[in-house]
C-alpha cells in the first residue's frame, strides 16, 4: 500500500486484517448504508432580512429559521457578515497546516496537541473516519506562546472566531426566543470560552467512496454548529430516514441542531444524524464552530413535562465518550430519556 499524511491506508488496513471476516462485513455494511442518494437543496435563508425595515420580512426571516430546525435541523445562510475575505485567510492557513508533515503534526505541541486523525477507539471498519482533524478550544487564542511558528493561524482564528460566535448566537437568540426563553439565555450559557472550533480535512481516499466513510454518521454535541465547507462535497444527512447529499453552496454557511438544543427544547429542534463520504478523486476541507456552554451547564427541557432527564453538558460528553470506548459509536440523547 501506498503512504499516507496521515497513515490512514495502512491503520484501515490493520483494522480490516485484525478483525478477521471484517472484510466481508464492511461491503455488506456499505452496501447498506451507502445507497444512491439525492443531492438535495438545504432550507436557504437570507438573513439580511432580520435587519430589514419592513417587520413583515423580519417575522417571515425568524420563521424560516425556526421551521428549518424543527423540520430539517439544519439549513444554509447567506448575507450572515462574514466577509469572503476573513473565509478565503482562513482556508489558506488551514490548508497550510494540513500540508505539514505527518509527525509534525503529531509532536509539535500546537495548542496541547489537539490534532487527531483516523478513528483511535476503531475496532470495526464501519466505525472508522477516513480525515484528520485539530480540535481547537477557543480558551487557548490569546496563549501566543502555544502556536509556536503558527502565529497566521492565530491570527487568521482570533479574528474568524468571533465571527463565527456573533453568527451562531444571532441564530441562537432566534431559536430561543422562538421557545419562550428570552433572547440572551444562550448566551449566558455559551461564550468564546466554552466554544469550539474545528479543522477538517479529509484525504484523497484511494478506496472507492462507497466503502469507507470520511466521518462516520454521528449527531453533534452542542447546541449548534455552524460549518464552512469548500466546494467538493459529501456531506449527508438523514431526512425521512434516507440520506440525502447535501450540495455545496460557497455562498452560504451550513447551520445544524445539536443534541442540546433538542434536549432543551423537548424535541421541538431536531439534532439530525449526518456523515461525510470519503472521496477517492478529491481532498475536502471544512471548519466547524461548535456553540457550546461549560461542562456543568445543567440541560432541562423547556414547556411541558420533559422529555429527557437533567443531566450536566460535562455527563453527557463523559456517556458520550464511555459509549464509543465500549461499542464504538455514540448513543446520544436517548440514554436520557425519562
Amino acid at each position: 500500500m501506498i503512504d499516507s499524511n496521515p497513515p490512514l491506508v495502512q491503520h484501515y488496513g490493520a483494522l480490516v486484517r485484525n478483525s478477521g471476516e471484517e472484510a466481508k462485513k464492511a461491503k455488506s455494511f456499505n452496501d447498506q448504508n451507502h445507497p444512491l442518494v439525492d443531492a438535495c437543496d438545504l432550507p436557504l435563508i437570507d438573513l439580511s432580512g432580520l435587519k430589514s425595515s419592513n417587520e413583515r420580512e423580519r417575522k417571515a426571516c425568524t420563521a424560516a429559521i425556526c421551521k428549518a430546525a424543527s423540520e430539517w435541523g439544519f439549513f444554509q445562510v447567506v448575507n450572515h457578515g462574514i466577509s469572503h475575505d476573513l473565509l478565503r485567510k482562513m482556508r489558506e492557513e488551514q490548508v497550510k497546516l494540513f500540508e505539514v508533515p505527518f509527525e509534525k503534526k503529531v509532536t509539535c505541541g500546537l495548542l496541547n496537541n489537539p490534532y487527531r486523525w483516523g478513528t483511535p477507539t476503531a475496532t470495526r471498519s464501519k466505525h472508522f473516519s477516513w480525515s484528520e482533524a485539530f480540535h481547537i478550544p477557543l480558551t487557548m487564542i490569546s496563549e501566543a506562546a502555544s502556536w509556536g511558528e503558527f502565529t497566521s493561524l492565530r491570527e487568521a482564528i482570533n479574528e474568524f472566531a468571533p465571527a463565527m460566535l456573533e453568527v451562531s448566537r444571532l441564530l441562537a437568540s432566534i431559536l430561543a426566543q422562538n421557545l419562550g426563553y428570552p433572547e440572551d439565555a444562550l448566551e449566558k450559557l455559551c461564550d468564546a470560552g466554552t466554544c469550539f472550533l474545528r479543522l477538517n480535512h479529509y484525504p484523497c481516499c484511494p478506496k472507492s467512496k462507497d466503502e469507507i466513510f470520511g466521518l462516520v454518521p454521528h449527531t453533534d454535541s452542542d447546541f449548534l454548529t455552524i460549518l464552512y465547507q469548500d466546494h467538493v462535497g459529501g456531506l449527508q444527512l438523514m431526512k425521512d430516514s434516507k440520506w440525502v447529499a447535501v450540495k455545496p453552496n460557497p455562498d452560504a454557511l451550513i447551520v445544524n441542531i445539536g443534541d442540546l438544543f433538542q434536549a432543551w427544547s423537548n424535541d421541538e429542534y431536531k439534532s439530525v444524524e449526518h456523515k461525510v463520504v470519503a472521496n477517492n478523486k478529491m481532498e475536502r476541507y471544512s471548519i466547524a464552530y461548535f456553540l457550546c456552554p461549560s461542562y456543568s451547564t445543567v440541560i432541562n427541557g423547556c414547556k411541558g413535562p420533559s422529555v429527557y432527564r437533567k443531566f450536566t453538558f460535562g455527563e453527557y460528553r463523559h456517556q458520550i465518550q464511555e459509549d464509543v470506548k465500549k461499542i464504538g459509536h455514540k448513543i446520544g440523547l436517548s440514554r436520557f430519556l425519562l
